[in-house]
């Protein structure tokens, strides 16, 4: 459930290579991707982080205080969308460098339409898992019913995602093969 380690040093010099200062990360777990962030980012930097389970957060807490970012991150035990809606509202709109999303597949889309009007304009916003073990790239009668068992619903979710961003005229995209999949989308409008 974590991000693999070089998705996570991808993540890191992209961030760096963009002079990142202000990110936000939905869906958390024990924070390795939240780290990899945070240590990316200046000394001044920020990252929102939101999930539902602080419990977990705080399994990898230890790893965050000793390699001293801490004081970057800002973590919200919630779900993402009335979080977001809630810096929308305070006038954050556009302020963001960086968005990473993790969770929750079928709230993808829903996710994209608030951090786009959240992440600035030459901002990025980044999804995992979106070639899903290469499954959305398969129709049904190529998966065995265990297969289709084991995968559930996200591939459709993500499926629906990547036709959805590949059509979406606000934002330039690269879809990866690192990880389980990576899809970058920077926001042109």
């Amino acid at each position: 459930m974590n991000v693999p380690a070089d998705e996570g040093q991808f993540l890191s010099m992209l961030l760096k290579v963009m002079n990142a200062k202000k990110t936000i990360e939905v869906g958390v777990f024990t924070g390795y991707s939240l780290l990899a962030t945070a240590l990316a980012l200046p000394f001044d930097g920020k990252v929102i982080a939101i999930d539902p389970d602080r419990e977990a957060y705080e399994a990898g807490l230890p790893f965050i205080e000793k390699a001293g970012v801490a004081h970057k991150i800002q973590f919200i035990s919630s779900d993402a969308i009335t979080v977001i809606k809630e810096f929308l509202d305070n006038g954050e709109e556009g302020t963001f460098d960086f968005a990473f999303v993790d969770a929750d597949k079928e709230n993808y889309i829903n996710y994209h339409e608030e951090l786009l009007k959240l992440v600035k304009v030459g901002g990025l916003i980044a999804y995992d898992n979106t070639l899903w073990s290469g499954t959305v790239a398969l129709v049904d009668e190529e998966l065995s019913q265990e297969w289709i068992d084991q995968i559930g619903e996200n591939r459709i979710f993500l499926r629906k995602l990547n036709t959805f961003l590949a059509a979406d005229s606000r934002i330039e995209l690269v879809q990866l093969s690192i990880g389980d999949g990576l899809t970058l989308c920077r926001r042109i409008k």
